[in-house]
């Protein structure tokens, strides 16, 4: 029997599987993640905890394995985070999240800079939040003595597999939405990497996700019951990774992922940027995956719910309060923008809001509001995709969100189209393994991928409500517009 080992550093948990080639989970473990906003549209979290998580979650799925059979292990997580380090490999200081919104200054200096058309054309990704040098220009303006001892930049699973083999390269779907990657050549580009102020070097040689990229180093192993000398991949972004092990390989399939974030993935065999989605290369070579995301999903419904609540796993219950209240939640209406917004408006000053508020509403409407409020920003998304050419055929949802059958109803009404639920569902951790699969030589076909996924209950919308929510995302749409300028004025 061979087993390989996916390890995801996501936004909100640490979660390790150990699972044959044909996806059979033999073990499984997770540990929370701190998301910590010390300021309004601030997201960071500290990578110590990524490893302590690791470490945890890695012997726990190791108890009772023969090491002999584990071939390989492959690193995915949320993308691009920023990770710095010093000429010592030591970590300078938290990392900014990818939906971090405090870079609005420094974006709009980029595009003051930058013929944003050709960046748009040469990297497959537009000027927003979400590149790496925006969030670099704020560490040199506002943190000069950190910026002055960054030795290397990296991301999140990167930095993890660096704690796992002694040796560091960043994946090449992290470079490529970091803004440093030339999408033909798939080669960082040195003019790329000076917009942030840092010379070539500080970026990692770019690693494909299946490729060998070390092994694990006998510290290590000592740390996280690891055989010493197991081959650790290249990695993998978790969206992408989440695609693969859902199937999502056929042009016309989609995958929502219900996560800490909000993202839709599809597959295509040519590349089609647009400054409103970002550019991704698809797990299975030779294939790309244009995708978005939304900055507070699960985060978001969180935050709701411990301000509701205040109970652990309170998610249920306000769920069966929500499904009290009619769709529309009686004219309350939320835009989910508690960090900002990414795709497909990318506006760093954008914030939640809560309108149509009167004293007769209650905790059930709030909550009722913002999972309304995530299916319209969905909506939005495969709107765009329509346009730039890639309909939405069948619609596969994904990941802890997706276990919420109120949720996944409102879903499906919003956007008009059935979905379907994974009965077998893996994740990013099973996209994951199946990458340790194919580079350990486990698995020689990306073919096989289609064991990891079963489908499940698929939900239809219900007609009765297509006129309300029809009616509820032209308003959501233009509640932003007029919002807009309120997020621009000066605070004095």
């Amino acid at each position: 029997m061979a087993d390989v080992i996916g390890l995801d550093i996501g936004t909100t948990s640490t979660i390790a599987i150990r699972m044959d080639a044909d996806g059979t989970i033999h073990a499984s473990a997770s540990r929370p993640v701190t998301l910590s906003s010390p300021r309004p549209g601030w997201a960071e979290e500290d990578p110590a905890q990524w490893w302590a998580n690791a470490r945890e979650v890695l012997a726990e799925v190791m108890r009772g394995a023969d090491p002999v059979d584990v071939k390989g292990i492959c690193v995915t997580g949320m993308l691009p985070a920023v990770v710095l380090l010093d000429e010592g490999g030591a970590v300078l200081r938290p990392s900014i999240q990818q939906s971090d919104g405090r870079v609005a200054v420094e974006v709009e200096e980029l595009r003051a800079e930058v013929d944003e058309a050709a960046f748009l054309h040469r990297t497959g990704n537009g000027i927003n939040q979400q590149l790496v040098a925006a969030k670099l220009r704020w560490i040199a303006k506002h943190e000069p003595d950190v910026f002055a001892r960054i030795d290397k930049v990296c991301g999140s699973y990167d930095y993890i597999a660096m704690r796992l083999t002694g040796g560091l390269r960043v994946e090449q779907n992290w470079a490529l939405e970091a803004g440093f990657t030339d999408l033909s050549r798939r080669t960082i580009d040195p003019d790329l990497v000076a917009l942030a102020g840092l010379p070539a070097g500080a970026l990692p040689e770019i690693a494909v996700s299946h490729e060998v990229i070390g092994h694990v180093t006998p510290q290590a192993a000592a740390e996280t019951g690891l055989p010493e000398g197991l081959p650790v991949m290249g990695g993998a972004a978790d969206h992408i990774a989440s695609a693969l092990a859902a199937g999502i390989a056929q042009a016309g399939d989609v995958l929502l992922k219900f996560g800490g974030a909000g993202d839709v993935v599809v597959a295509t065999d040519t590349a089609r940027p647009d400054a409103r989605l970002y550019m991704d290369y698809h797990l299975v070579p030779g294939l790309y995956a244009p995708n978005g995301c939304m900055a507070a999903s699960g985060a978001a419904l969180n935050w709701l719910a411990a301000l509701l609540d205040g109970h652990d796993g309170p998610h249920p219950r306000l769920d069966a309060l929500a499904a009290t209240v009619p769709a529309g939640a009686d004219g309350v209406l939320c835009l989910p923008y508690f960090l900002g917004e990414k795709t497909p408006i990318h506006d760093p000053l954008a914030r939640g809001t809560f309108t149509g508020l009167s004293l007769s509403h209650g905790k059930a409407h709030l909550w009722r509001a913002l999972l309304e409020a995530v299916a319209y920003g969905f909506r939005h998304h495969l709107e765009v995709l329509t346009e730039i050419g890639h309909p939405p055929q069948r619609v596969l949802v994904t990941d802890g969100g997706a276990k919420s059958r109120v949720w996944m109803q409102i879903v499906a009404d919003v956007i008009g189209l059935p979905v379907t639920l994974l009965k077998a569902d893996n994740g990013s951790s099973g996209g994951a393994a199946f990458v340790a699969a194919i580079g350990a030589g486990v698995v020689t076909d990306w073919a096989q991928v289609s064991s990891l996924s079963v489908a499940g209950n698929t939900l239809t919308p219900d007609p009765d409500n297509r006129a309300v929510y029809d009616a509820g995302y032209a308003k959501f749409r233009s509640l932003y517009k007029a919002l807009s300028p309120v997020w621009r004025m000066p605070d004095r």
